[in-house]
């Protein structure tokens, strides 16, 4: 867990990321010219490009320029603003306020780095405090499907559970977020647990990490290759 800050965007870069996901850029590269943003945007070739820029630079796009344009396309913290500024409008016109995303995936054996990082004094201090539980020393890694790759963007609007960024004598360690979660297998349930999302550049989206007072795989009866559900809530 390394601390990692990524500069805020406006409204002005916002509406410069929607025009990018309308325009196919969730799916993957799309060709979009300065000119053509601009024209959507009612703002100069030049502004258009520093916006595109300031995206690219807060790690909302990711942008290869050529001669006659440049390819782009969102990224994952890209969608995770989109659907931020969704949720917010749903609770505009709808009244309703979004306090779930249901997530699949295979369970899979990790690298041991859960079981080391949660472990630490700093971080365990923080989870007895602000989750109410001394975790188990270890996580449940799942590699999450397609379908939930794309969804897992949405869990950035729910509200969690800060964890502060702390220091040791010898180096830094980052801040992450805890969502309450519940995970689901074969009639067996595990509610009082959360996934846990360092925050850094290098996070493998495409994984969720989950913590919880018990031994995860015995409280469920899963082994590797044991396909789970997982649905993360918002923190009241």
């Amino acid at each position: 867990m390394s601390e990692s800050a990524v500069p805020a965007v406006g409204y002005d870069e916002l509406a410069a990321l929607k025009f990018v996901a309308l325009e196919g850029g969730r799916s993957g590269p799309v060709k979009i010219s300065c000119s053509g943003l601009a024209g959507h945007l009612d703002a100069s070739s030049q502004t258009a490009s520093r916006r595109l820029q300031r995206l690219e630079s807060a790690g909302h796009l990711d942008r290869d320029v050529v001669a006659d344009g440049q390819w782009v396309s969102l990224t994952e913290s890209g969608e995770a603003a989109l659907h931020r500024e969704y949720a917010h409008y749903r609770r505009i016109f709808e009244g309703t306020d979004p306090s779930a995303v249901a997530l699949e995936g295979t369970v899979t054996s990790g690298m041991g780095e859960g079981r080391h990082y949660i472990s630490l004094l700093g971080y365990m201090r923080q989870f007895r405090e602000r989750l109410g539980y001394e975790p188990f020393p270890g996580t449940l890694n799942v590699d999450l499907n397609e379908e939930s790759v794309r969804a897992r963007s949405a869990v950035s609007s729910l509200s969690g559970v800060p964890i502060d960024g702390w220091e040791d004598d010898d180096r830094t360690f980052g801040p992450a977020t805890c969502y309450a979660a519940t995970i689901e297998y074969d009639g067996a349930t595990a509610e009082e647990t959360h996934i846990i999302v360092p925050e850094r550049t290098h996070h493998d989206e495409t994984q969720l990490e989950i913590i919880a007072p018990v031994r995860l795989r015995d409280e469920l009866g899963v082994d590797d290759a044991a396909v789970v559900s997982v649905r993360v809530e918002a923190v009241e």
